[in-house]
Formats: C-alpha cells, structure tokens, sequence
C-alpha cells in the first residue's frame, strides 16, 4: 500500500485541516472531549475503538495541537486529553458535521441525538455563513482565490 501524501504544506486550508484532524474516528474523539470524556478508558467505552488505533489518533491530535495531555484533575496517576485553544476551535466544524448529519442522515422523526443550548434547552440555530454585510452565502457566492 502507497504512502498517502502529506497535506502539511498545501496552499489550501481545507488540505492542512484534513491533515491535522487524520480521518472520521480523530472527528469522533474531538465530539467526546466536547461532551466532557477525558480519559483513554473513557475513549475507549464509549467509541468502541481498538486500543492501538485510539492510542495513534490520540498521539497524533496532541502532536497536532488540538489535545494537551495533562495529569488527571482528580489527583490520580491517570493521565488527561484536554482540548487546546486550537481544538476548541473544531467546535463550529463539530456543529455543523452534527447539523448536516441530521438534514441529510436521518429519517423525519428517527430518533438520534441532540445537541441543545445548556441555558435554555433550545437546539442551536442553523449554521449559516454570511459575507460582511450580514448576506446569507451558498456556494455559488463564493470563490477560492490564489494565496498572496
């Protein structure tokens, strides 16, 4: 099997993104930190991962920024995967996996998850992108342009 090319230097944000992130379990992981897992066996239960995969996908995230590894806040001899700043920063992408999954993944009615505001127990509003003005944009309205 090929060696997959390294994205690390691209001119395209998407690219490096894709890079650092690796593939759908890192995705899968970054959505448990935001649910408040911390811990390796934590992890583990809860994605049903193989211990070799989840250890690699761990090492690479903390390697990437996106996790520190910290000693556990109860005082005990465990180690802990917090979210950095950068990793924090998933979150819209996390929002709006979760909000593209649900229009386009499940049936009208079919029961799955959701994610709702803590202080009201409203679900959050669409994720819309919008130019300075405040003008909704759709791919139609935007272009990549050459890097400077």
């Amino acid at each position: 099997m090929a060696k997959r090319t390294s994205l690390e230097g691209a001119e395209c944000p998407v690219a490096r993104s894709v890079e650092a992130i690796g593939d759908g379990w890192s995705l899968l992981i970054v959505r448990d930190a935001f649910d408040g897992i911390r811990r390796f066996g934590e992890f583990q239960r809860n994605l049903g991962m193989a211990k070799n995969i989840l250890s690699t996908r761990l090492r690479s995230l903390v390697a990437n920024g996106i996790f520190d590894l910290v000693p556990a806040s109860d005082g005990s001899a465990y180690q802990e995967y917090v979210l950095t700043e950068k990793g924090k920063g998933l979150f819209p992408l996390i929002i709006g996996l979760r909000q593209w999954g649900e229009a386009f993944f499940f049936e009208e009615g079919e029961a799955h998850s959701r994610l709702v505001d803590r202080e009201s127990g409203r679900p959050l509003q669409a994720l819309e992108p919008r130019a300075e003005d405040g003008r909704l944009l759709g791919p139609e309205d935007c272009v990549r342009i050459a890097a400077e």
